[in-house]
């Protein structure tokens, strides 16, 4: 085994929670290792929209825009279905706003409110309908991190724009593309490729040099206390030692198919993270008599499998749909042909409409799923990666009548001409009875804005081709893990904290639950987590 050298605090996984961690202990007087298990730094972090919600956040009282303490615990707590713990739902709520200020007041982000973006369940108390607590950031222009920038991962897709420029964002048109190209030749990047980039130029800026290519197969201990790692780097020997705490930031679980029969409930077929997620840090806590919670939960969602465009590393890639469910002359149908929930309300709570079991078959009634769409659809919204204007892929099924993409899908023609029918006449009279499509701020959120009430998202099927393609049940991430205290601190089994060791991100049991509270619902408690776990580490006793 190779000699051990010596930090005050070691930090696990380089997306948003772990560099946020690393900047926090180095802040508060420790010295960093930030490790990395893959040759990429972000993970899901880097792929995500970037969208953070925190409320009351500092851009919000920027702004003027009222919230409260109150506000938000009494919005999550009327969503409680048994999984929240107070200590770190409050620790949550109450802490975002400083690590948001002091993430911005260190440059490692640039953010701004998310105009117009609603809270996911309007008809709560606290609930904000004109948005404000999610917040998007700013371009960051990639040739300030040299050669790291090509470290960062998927940045060969670079998004060269602000969500809020993006119908995601609520806007009516993108900008002109000379205006794109200018920014793509000087290396800008939205979403959470500018905020990774951030908090990494921030590391850099500060010494922190993530070590990648470090496999973490065993945390050590010196009698109670976790005080390192030991694993392999490069395929080699690998041991560091911490001074003061072993900061767990890995991510979820989703794509280890063992942990994920284990644990979740109901089907996953197609995440829409990056293969990264395999379950490390969940491994490494459990061996170290970590409590869990959260396990059967996830951040779940419908996706749609792009087969023409795998992960590099050649897994099944999958993204998640908000636009194609959303937009007019579009339905949802099960194995019945039948529609089976409002296709445009929020994405983690329709992920779970895909576990409804069916005792009489013995299987999940709305599996499998398929987005159902006409040539007016085609001619105006996007389709995955394809933009309206482009050929429709190869790999969308299609058909000249209903009847005939209903046996091109194998479903019942007459059932699906039935269920079409149904829909058309209520899209046409602008209402929709069965699942209330269209009567939500948040329903109109993503639906086409150059039209007038609910016909933002309600349209008629009805000129031919028609199309299908399958939608799969999804999850952007896992959100159970080791259970923390407010500060950041795994607990044993015992419930008191484990020492020496702490989590942050979809590494950890999710503070606020299994409850997404609008967009961003990810990133603010996986930041706020972040720092306070790199806070509480650095300030630890060794």
């Amino acid at each position: 085994m190779a000699p051990m050298d010596n930090v005050d605090v070691i930090v696990l996984g380089t997306g948003a929670a772990g560099m946020t961690a690393a900047l926090a202990a180095h802040e508060s007087g420790a010295s960093v290792a930030l490790i990395e298990r893959g040759s990429r730094i972000g993970g899901t972090s880097a792929i995500s929209g970037g969208v953070i919600w925190v409320a009351d956040n500092p851009r919000m009282r920027a702004a003027g825009m009222a919230d409260s303490r109150e506000d938000a615990l009494a919005y999550f707590r009327s969503l409680n279905h048994g999984d929240l713990v107070d200590e770190t739902l409050e620790a949550f709520v109450d802490s975002g706003p400083e690590a948001l200020e002091f993430l911005e007041g260190i440059e490692a982000l640039k953010v701004a409110v998310l105009p117009g973006y609603p809270d996911y369940y309007l008809d709560r108390p606290g609930a904000k309908p004109e948005g404000s607590r999610a917040l998007d950031h700013d371009l960051f222009a990639l040739g300030e991190l040299g050669d790291w920038a090509a470290r960062i991962y998927a940045i060969e897709e670079p998004k060269p724009l602000m969500l809020r420029e993006t119908p995601l964002g609520g806007a009516t048109e993108m900008p002109p593309m000379e205006v794109l190209g200018q920014r793509m030749a000087a290396r800008q990047c939205g979403f959470g490729q500018a905020m990774v980039a951030r908090l990494l130029k921030a590391c850099l800026s500060r010494g922190i040099e993530p070590l990648l290519g470090v496999e973490t197969h065993r945390l050590i201990k010196e009698g109670e206390r976790i005080n390192g790692i030991e694993g392999l780097r490069d395929g080699q020997p690998f041991a560091l030692t911490a001074r003061r705490g072993v900061v767990i930031a890995t991510g979820g679980f989703e794509w280890d198919e063992d942990l994920r029969q284990t644990f979740l409930r109901g089907p996953v077929t197609a995440p829409a993270s990056p293969p990264t997620a395999r379950g490390e840090g969940l491994s490494l806590a459990m061996a170290a008599g970590a409590k869990l919670g959260n396990m059967t939960s996830a951040w779940w969602a419908p996706t749609l499998v792009t087969p023409d465009a795998p992960w590099a590393s050649g897994e099944q890639r999958a993204q998640i749909i908000l636009i194609e469910r959303t937009v007019p002359h579009s339905i949802m149908v099960n194995r019945s042909a039948k529609r089976f929930c409002n296709e445009a309300a929020n994405y983690s709570a329709l992920g779970g409409v895909f576990h409804q079991f069916d005792p009489a078959n013995y299987d999940y009634l709305n599996l499998p799923a398929y987005l159902i769409f006409d040539a007016q659809y085609a001619a105006r919204y996007p389709l995955g990666t394809r933009q309206p204007g482009q050929p429709i892929p190869d790999w969308v099924m299609r058909g000249d009548t209903i009847e005939a993409l209903a046996e091109q899908i194998g479903l019942d023609a007459a059932t699906l001409a039935e269920t079409v029918a149904r829909f058309n006449a209520h899209a046409e009279a602008g209402h929709d009875p069965d699942f209330g499509r269209g009567t939500s701020a948040y329903d109109h959120f993503y639906g086409d804005r150059s039209r007038q009430g609910t016909a933002v998202t309600l349209g008629a099927i009805r000129e031919a081709p028609f199309y299908a393609v399958q939608i799969h049940s999804g999850l952007l991430g896992t959100n159970g893990g080791p259970r923390t205290d407010g500060q950041g601190r795994v607990l044993g089994h015992d419930g008191a904290p484990i020492p020496g060791l702490l989590g942050a991100g979809n590494a950890i049991a999710c503070p606020t639950g299994g409850i997404y509270a609008g967009a961003g619902g990810t990133l603010g408690p996986a930041l706020t987590f972040g720092y306070l776990a790199g806070r509480t580490a650095a300030l630890a006793n060794g």
